[in-house]
Formats: structure tokens, C-alpha cells, sequence
């Protein structure tokens, strides 16, 4: 099994280029929503994840509501500024979903209305609206690695 990284209709290939190279890096899948605002084969999508993508476990999909169908199994958490929790407020394990919204709107209101219970968010100062997309879903994947023992990463 492997962690999951669902991206929900994505707009700046750069981002989702970066979590590409970290999903490559950690053996995490990633799975990108319709529609995306970048056509993949962006040279800039490309570019962010060098020459990583042979080693993506990528799958895409038409709605979120797929993605739920396909790994009902599985237990999904939920990043937005919105969250009452923080993400190290949970303890995660092998084969969960980490979800992320588009980077002008985050996730849709009814999604989270939906799943209250594992909403989580990463601390910051007012100052700002929100972090960087790639740099939000490496944090709360890495604590998901850190908390299963980094299992077969050196």
C-alpha cells in the first residue's frame, strides 16, 4: 500500500508538477480531478516534475465522486484553511487520501460539509490566506510517512 494525494481540479502546472516529483520520491500515488487548468502535456507540468514522471503512480479522474467509489475502503482527509484540527491532531496510516482543492478556491463547500471529522489544516498566521499547494501536501504526507515509520524510504 502507499499514501494517496488527490488534487481536485488543479490550475497551476508547476504546482502539481512538484507533487509529482514528491509522490515519485515517496512512492505516493496521485490522482488528478477534472478539469484541470493546465493541459498535460504543459511543458511548465513537465518541467516542475523533471524527469520523475515514469515513476508516478498517476491516475486521473472525471469527479471526485469516482475517486470515492474506486477506494471506498479507504479513509480520506481533507486539507482546508476552514479545518477546527490541525493535521497533527490525527494519526494517519498506510493508504490514506490526502485531498486538496484548487489552488483559488480550495475545496468545495458541499465536500466539506460532507466530512467534518477529517477536516485538517496546517497552522498559520493570519497574514496570509493560505500556503503554496505543493508545499501544503508535502507536509501533511510527510507527517503521514513520519507516523508509519518512513517504511521502504531511507
Amino acid at each position: 500500500m502507499a499514501f494517496h494525494i488527490v488534487l481536485v481540479e488543479p490550475e497551476i502546472p508547476a504546482n502539481t508538477g512538484n507533487i509529482s516529483r514528491t509522490c515519485a520520491a515517496t512512492g505516493t500515488h496521485l490522482h488528478l480531478v477534472r478539469p484541470l487548468g493546465f493541459q498535460t502535456d504543459d511543458k511548465t507540468l513537465k518541467r516542475a516534475g523533471l524527469d520523475y514522471w515514469h515513476s508516478v503512480k498517476l491516475e486521473y479522474h472525471d469527479s471526485f465522486d469516482e475517486v470515492l467509489e474506486m477506494y471506498k475502503e479507504h479513509r480520506f482527509f481533507f486539507a482546508t484553511t476552514k479545518a477546527k484540527k490541525r493535521y497533527t491532531e490525527f494519526t494517519f496510516q498506510d493508504g490514506d487520501f490526502f485531498v486538496f482543492g484548487k489552488e483559488t478556491k480550495g475545496l468545495p463547500e458541499e465536500l466539506l460539509r460532507q466530512h467534518p471529522e477529517t477536516l485538517l489544516r496546517l497552522p498559520m498566521s493570519d497574514n496570509v490566506r493560505s500556503l503554496n499547494l505543493s508545499n501544503s501536501a508535502a507536509i501533511m504526507l510527510y507527517e503521514g510517512l513520519r507516523q508509519t515509520g518512513f517504511e521502504g524510504l531511507d
